[in-house]
Order: C-alpha cells, then structure tokens, then sequence
C-alpha cells in the first residue's frame, strides 16, 4: 500500500507542482497515505489552503470508492474555493454535488458552487452568460435548501445579478443608439422596458426610443417615413404622459413638430392641396 501510494503521490506531486513545505515534503516522504491524509487537514485548518490540496489530490487517488473519497473531494475544492480560484472551485463543486448527492457535506458543496458563479459574473459592461449561470445556481439552491441559514445573503445577491442583467440590457440598447442603428436600437431598449419595468433606466429608455423613432423616420426613404413619423408621435405622447415636467421636453418637441410638420404636408400632398 505504501510503496504505490509513494509512486501515486510522486506522480501527482509533478503534475501540480508542489510549493516546498516541511510539512508537504514530510508527508511526501512517508509514503503513508493516513499520515498524508492529516496533514493536509491540519495545512487546512491552518489556512494553508494550497499546500492542503495538493496533499488532498495526491490522497484522492488511493481513497477512490471508498469513503472517504467523499470527504478528500469536498475538502479539495474546498480549497479551490477558499484561495478564489473560482472557475477550478466551480468545476470540483459540480463534480462533487453529482457524486455525492446523499453526502452530509452538500448544502454546504452547493451553496459554494452557487457563490462561485456569483463571484465570477463581471460587470455589466461584459458579456452576463456567467451572470446568468449565477441566477441559476443561487435560485436552484434556495429551491432546495429554502431553510438555510444564508436564504436572506442569497436572496440579495440575486437582487445584486438581476440588477447586473437590467442594466446589461439598458447598456446593449444603448450601443446601438449610438452606433446609429435606431430600429435595432428601438426594438432593444422595448426589451429592456418590458424585461425591467422597475429598471431606474425607464425615462432614459422611452427618451432614446423617441429620438430613436424620430430619427429612423428622419433617414427612412421616403416610402416609410409617414408610417415612421407617426410612430415617432407616438412615442413622443407616451413620454410626455409620464414625464410632463422633463427638462428634455423642449427637445423632443421640436422632434414632434418636425413629425407634425411632415405629416401635415404629406396628407395635403395626397389630399391635391
């Protein structure tokens, strides 16, 4: 048993690159995989997290199908976890929560996995897929432990992503505003109103859309203006019923009378006059 467990240990001992420590080496040493075992819980209890993995994958290998795999698996991506290697911690956590789905330590192994996407969705300003996986993993979690002693940190990490999203799909929106594709711009910042009536972006949103509206009209060939033009009032009314007192009415009501002007003079055109 010591002799492979000497020959398992050297191998994983190159593959991860062990940092010195006397208290590694002599673990390594021994050739004893109980004695390998302790030390790296009491490298863990001390906080040397790092150095506790390492011996905890050189330990895994020979407590495979046994049970203390169970323990080795969540103690090591344990680890991951608490030295903010997210993305490694993640991968371990969802091995282990598949693996060990009747083990003591899976409240505990899901509600990391849960932390981990939650820890590693960016900015708005970045793609959210991961912002996404978060909403996922923290709801699953508060589904199946609606008991547990974190549901208040959860529920307001999810209210931290869900506001992340919104103001993503404000931002998208926003881009291609200022790119100058307003019908695109137009069907994105639709999305975010509807996605997010309580965004604190609404009157930004029904403003852009309106001189979004005004100037896709503006641009149009001739063929689709009136249509555009009218759409553009429409839009218009709707901000002005919300926002009477905005200091950007004066703006868009130029935009308005342009659009008013514009129609006026095409009826007139149809009508003979």
């Amino acid at each position: 048993m010591k002799r492979i467990f000497a020959y398992i240990l050297s191998t994983v001992v190159i593959a991860v690159a062990i940092v010195s420590c006397s208290v590694v080496n002599n673990a390594i040493k021994s050739g004893d995989p109980e004695f390998a075992y302790q030390q790296a819980l009491m490298l863990y209890d001390n906080g040397k997290w790092d150095k506790a993995s390492s011996l905890f994958e050189a330990c895994k290998h020979i407590y495979m199908g046994t049970p203390r795999e169970d323990t080795i698996s969540f103690y090591n991506a344990r680890c991951k976890f608490k030295t903010h290697n997210w993305d490694e911690a993640a991968t371990l956590l969802d091995d282990y929560r598949r693996k060990f789905g009747r083990s003591p330590f899976i409240e505990d192994a899901e509600g990391m996995y849960a932390l981990c996407y939650y820890y590693m969705s960016p900015s708005p300003e970045r793609d959210q897929t991961v912002t996404t996986q978060a909403i996922i993993a923290i709801t699953e979690f508060m589904s199946r432990y609606p008991e547990s002693k974190d549901i208040d940190a959860f529920n307001e990490m999810l209210t931290t992503l869900s506001n992340r999203l919104m103001e993503k799909s404000y931002l998208n929106a926003y881009t291609y505003y200022k790119i100058g594709r307003y019908k695109a711009a137009i069907v994105a910042f639709k999305n975010a109103m509807k996605n997010y009536p309580d965004s604190p972006y609404i009157e930004d949103i029904m403003y852009y859309i309106t001189v979004s509206a005004y100037r896709l009209a503006e641009n149009s060939v001739e063929s689709k203006q009136l249509d555009r033009y009218i759409a553009m009032l429409d839009h218009y009314y709707s901000y002005l019923a919300e926002y009477p007192e905005s200091k950007r009415l004066r703006e868009l009501e130029r935009m308005a009378r342009d659009a008013r002007n514009f129609i006026d003079k095409n009826r007139r055109t149809e009508d003979g006059l």
